[in-house]
């Protein structure tokens, strides 16, 4: 049985992960949490102490961290005796902390793709181009590394998973992500502004017809009517999950659907015409060196900040159209979190709830054994019902809807 795990990053989504660990330290051991901030880190950890959430008494500590020094992290790694490592940091430091993992023997699970700072929507399959690149070397090691063990990707891939227990042969997977709150600021990110951006300024790859196709961003729309949220508007993008799925589930057509309002679009829009969302380096008249997507970052709210205020909820889940005994069939598998309640839980609203709660159940899962696969997997190659009956234990119930029903999914 693994113990002991190491957190990288110090944003919302750690804040969730951090909180939710210590809710779960009987099994979990010891925790320690690593940023470049460390002040962050201890910020998180009275955060923890202040709500009570450590189940039993133990080890919370925050270290200074660079994640792309690779002979730092593993330093780290062997310090705190860390069996299991949730990277929940930039996705610019993926690549160093898995290299880091496989060196040290320790299990890794992250929530995104890698990120390189200089590129934008690479070619798919996206993973192919970094970590699927280190799978051999985990099966060498016996290393389990998860991949993008958030929500989206993580929950939804799950989803899709499941779903062939509803179908003989499934056509078409609809990822919709919608978020129907609001956090009273006249413009912010949900996440990483940087991250956030840099979804959407290149090509929108979805999967159709057994192949890679290609469209503009918020160049299609579509209308859905989603449980507790109701009718809402999203457009077509890019997005993680796309890249495995398309590998992994030998499902002709793959999507992923966004929420958008119309003030987020004529930002982006504007933004992206200026060119103060490219990730290449400019001169000012000065001869200063900047990055204009690094300058947008900095002066839009911390998205930890939003959390307060924010009201409302989200809804994420998989439209999956198929045949079952040689009749067509359609189910909606999902999940609807409130803001509010995130934020009087563990301080972070739903959007970091959504994405934090998750790499903690995979961590459940190595720790126990049933996840400890000891090489590289997305999360639709493994057992799905494990990971989303601990999700309904930990405040991200399941819930069906198959024709004119609408149930909780109860594993």
């Amino acid at each position: 049985m693994k113990r002991n795990i190491l957190i990288i990053g110090a944003g919302g989504v750690a804040q969730v992960v951090v909180h939710k660990a210590a809710q779960n330290n009987d099994v979990l051991g010891d925790i320690h949490i690593a940023s470049r901030t460390v002040a962050k880190c201890h910020e998180i950890i009275a955060s923890v102490r202040e709500k009570k959430a450590m189940k039993v008494e133990g080890v919370l500590e925050a270290h200074a961290l660079d994640a792309m020094d690779i002979a730092a992290t593993k330093a780290l790694i062997e310090k705190t005796g860390a069996q299991i490592v949730i990277n929940v940091g930039s996705a610019f430091v993926n690549m160093s902390v898995l290299q880091s993992c496989i060196e040290t023997g320790a299990a890794y699970i992250d929530t995104a793709i890698h990120e390189d700072p200089l590129k934008i929507c690479e070619t798919p399959p996206w993973y192919g181009n970094y970590e699927w690149k280190r799978a051999e070397a985990c099966e060498k090691a016996g290393v389990t590394a998860i991949l993008g063990a958030g929500f989206d990707p993580g929950v939804v891939n799950a989803y899709a998973a499941l779903s062939r227990n509803y179908f003989d042969e499934i056509h078409s997977i609809d990822i919709i992500d919608v978020n129907a709150g609001s956090h009273g600021r006249w413009f912010a990110t949900n996440f990483d502004p940087e991250i956030n951006f840099r979804e959407f300024t290149g090509q929108v790859y979805s999967w159709q017809n057994n192949e890679w196709a290609t469209n503009q961003m918020f160049e299609v729309r579509q209308e859905w009517d989603l449980p507790v949220v109701g009718k809402s508007t999203t457009y077509m993008t890019g997005h993680d999950e796309i890249h495995s799925l398309s590998k992994n589930m030998g499902v002709p057509n793959i999507r992923f659907w966004m929420g958008f309002g119309e003030r987020y679009i004529t930002v982006f829009t504007v933004l992206k015409n200026l060119g103060l969302l490219s990730e290449q380096p400019v001169k000012t008249a000065e001869g200063q060196e900047v990055v204009p997507l690094k300058v947008v970052k900095a002066v839009l709210p911390d998205p930890s900040t939003l959390a307060p205020d924010y009201t409302g909820k989200t809804c994420i889940g998989d439209l999956v159209k198929g045949v079952k005994d040689g009749k067509p069939r359609e189910i909606f598998i999902y999940n609807v979190a409130d803001h509010k309640d995130a934020y009087n839980e563990v301080g972070s609203q739903g959007i970091s709830y959504t994405a934090g709660v998750p790499p903690v159940a995979a961590a459940l899962l190595i720790a126990n054994g049933l996840w400890d696969v000891k090489k590289m997997a997305n999360v639709e190659e493994l057992p799905p019902e494990p990971f989303l009956g601990l999700l309904n234990e930990m405040g991200l119930p399941n819930r069906i809807r198959d024709g004119d029903t609408d149930e909780a999914l109860v594993f």
